[in-house]
């Protein structure tokens, strides 16, 4: 299969299981009783308005959640050769959720695959690629094969169980330099035990940048377009 094919995507509206509870709740608030007498017809309206107003700010936070996604998309579309599309009767596609965090699985995986953005902290620009690029097939920049040459991790910094996320992967780096500002690299407080406390050191010059959110570095690109031979 050509491995530049359109990966499939189905957008979920955020929350839509949520908008009919939220109706229901608020058609059953129309019966409760008012502090005073009010003709049927002015009940109706009062109530339509609220109602009106409430699923307005819901759609519209919806809207935003979207927005920011396909912004987050269009670089993968103008800078590389992968093309998000909506999912029709594809047996292979990506999910994307408001479950609790932000989270991925590697590559591909067959069938359904959830991409979870929590809309209460995920729905980022920098995030949603970080989280497409792991669907993608690509690791945490600071766990590649080479990273000690690059890194220090500090395992004393961060309690036992955490430590999992900073196992070195046995990675195809596809002759592409270690990058400091990918959008795949913690932060140096990364899964901290104190706030205070580095987990990540950069090495040899300590004061070099890690971890930013803002958008895929040229080398995310570049690797992307080499992976999949755009």
């Amino acid at each position: 299969m050509d491995t530049r094919a359109s990966l499939s995507i189905l957008l979920l509206l955020f929350g839509i299981s949520q908008a009919s509870t939220l109706t229901d709740e608020r058609f059953e608030g129309v019966f409760v009783s008012e502090p005073e007498p009010l003709d049927i017809t002015t009940r109706i309206l009062e109530s339509n308005n609220d109602l009106i107003l409430n699923m307005w700010a819901f759609l519209f936070t919806a809207y935003n959640n979207k927005l920011v996604i396909a912004n987050a998309m269009s670089t993968f579309h103008s800078k590389t050769c992968i093309r998000f599309v909506a999912r029709s009767t594809q047996s292979d596609y990506i999910s994307i959720e408001n479950k609790d965090g932000c989270y991925s699985s590697l590559g591909r995986t067959g069938g359904k695959q959830v991409v979870s953005l929590n809309r209460q902290g995920c729905v980022y620009h920098g995030i949603v690629q970080h989280e497409l690029n792991h669907a993608l097939g690509f690791y945490h920049e600071q766990t590649r094969s080479d990273r000690d040459e690059y890194v220090k991790i500090n395992w004393e910094n961060m309690s036992p169980d955490m430590a999992y996320n900073f196992q070195k992967q046995n990675t195809n780096n596809q002759k592409t330099p270690y990058d400091y500002g990918s959008i795949m690299h913690y932060g140096r407080t990364a899964f901290s035990i104190q706030p205070e406390l580095e987990t990540i050191t950069p090495i040899p010059d300590e004061t070099v940048e890690i971890g930013q959110r803002q958008g895929m570095s040229n080398t995310d690109i570049l690797r992307i377009n080499k992976l999949y031979g755009c």
